[in-house]
């Protein structure tokens, strides 16, 4: 049985993952495609619980990410994923001095078929508590790049607004899918 092309969207916060998941998501299905857009676990706990995740928690988090993202695969085309374990692993060297969490979330980040980096580019928003503020985005930026080159994990970046930024990471995606075949 044959697994799903996995896109997987990182970037700071407040950089447009989760609206691009969405509208990618809906594009591709407009497109012919099976997809599947796998959420936020993060985002989940945060709501769930009314508090961020602490340091022992946030583990349990990232295996979930990875098993849902996994799990999608199994079952469609394309699996667009609103972050992977690998946003986990850098949050958790930000807030609690944790590297622990990057062997497991690198291994897992390089089995996907394309990683898009979302640009600093939008106006930074609040979400209760999914949001640190604008000040952790740079810092953010700066591990995820260097999480992935330490890695030898490719990535694209995205940039723009609106549809320009939709039209941008589908264009990506159709020539990492050209380039597949």
């Amino acid at each position: 049985m044959s697994t799903g092309f996995v896109v997987a969207l990182l970037g700071a916060e407040s950089t447009g993952k989760t609206t691009l998941a969405t509208k990618l998501g809906g594009a591709l299905i407009a497109g012919g495609r099976r997809v599947a857009v796998v959420g936020e676990v993060l985002r989940e706990f945060c709501d769930r619980e009314a508090r961020t995740p602490r340091r022992d928690e946030q583990a349990a988090i990232a295996a979930e990410q990875t098993r849902r993202i996994a799990a999608a695969a199994a079952g469609a085309e394309i699996v667009v994923a609103d972050t992977t374990a690998l946003m986990i692993a850098v949050y958790s060297e930000l807030v609690f001095g944790d590297t622990s969490l990057y062997a497991a979330a690198e291994a897992e980040q390089r089995r996907y078929g394309l990683t898009l980096l979302t640009a600093l580019d939008l106006p930074w928003q609040a979400d209760g508590l999914q949001r640190d503020g604008p000040h952790v985005r740079e810092p953010i930026d700066r591990q995820l790049r260097a999480s992935l080159a330490r890695a030898g994990i490719a990535f694209e970046p995205v940039s723009g607004s609106g549809s320009a930024r939709l039209e941008a990471a589908l264009a990506t995606i159709e020539r990492a899918l050209a380039a597949r075949s």
